[in-house]
């Protein structure tokens, strides 16, 4: 039996509380086994985050250090990496031929997927499923990761810090002391 394996990719700048809830739910709701962090680097189809790669890295496993059914996968970062989820779930397929993965993602990325590099390919390589955000309508079709909607985006958060405003209750207490630490996004 193949081993049960979520993939959830983004900047993750900053890594935040609804991340946490997304994985969370997917583990329960999937019966996933571990749930495999990817953050992207630059990616070729939105803008470049704000906080460096390194600090975005370090931020994240501050995010999930408590849980040891996460881990992080940095493929994307190191260079020469596309950015691309195909290249990184083909490479992820070959390297762990005894692992199922299904690629999580909200219903705003899931909306606009046929727009990704060869999406049709993903869905050969890996099952999808998708958690719903206020405003996205699913079809019944759609493997859907059930979970209360939160009111929380990195670029909330960024903007908030840059208003010097409190965003305590929406980051792990480890990622907003690293923040203050490093002096990001102000």
């Amino acid at each position: 039996m193949k081993q049960p394996i979520g993939i959830l990719g983004g900047t993750f700048d900053p890594a935040h509380n609804a991340h946490l809830a997304i994985a969370s739910a997917a583990l329960r709701a999937l019966g996933l086994e571990r749930i495999l962090w990817l953050p992207t680097g630059i990616p070729p189809y939105r803008p470049v985050p704000v906080a460096a790669a390194a600090h975005r890295l370090a931020m994240l496993r501050l995010a999930i250090a408590n849980e040891p059914r996460y881990a992080v996968d940095d493929r994307e970062l190191r260079l020469g990496a596309t950015g691309f989820t195909y290249d990184s779930v083909k490479e992820l397929r070959e390297t762990n031929p005894t692992a199922e993965f299904t690629l999580l993602m909200g219903a705003d990325q899931y909306a606009k997927r046929e727009t990704w590099h060869r999406w049709a390919e993903i869905e050969k390589l890996c099952g999808i499923a998708v958690v719903a955000r206020p405003g996205w309508n699913l079809d019944a079709r759609t493997r859907t990761i059930p979970m209360t909607p939160m009111a929380i985006t990195a670029s909330d958060i960024r903007a908030r810090l840059g208003r010097g405003e409190d965003v305590a209750g929406m980051l792990p207490p480890a990622v907003l002391a690293y923040i203050r630490a490093q002096g990001l996004y102000r």
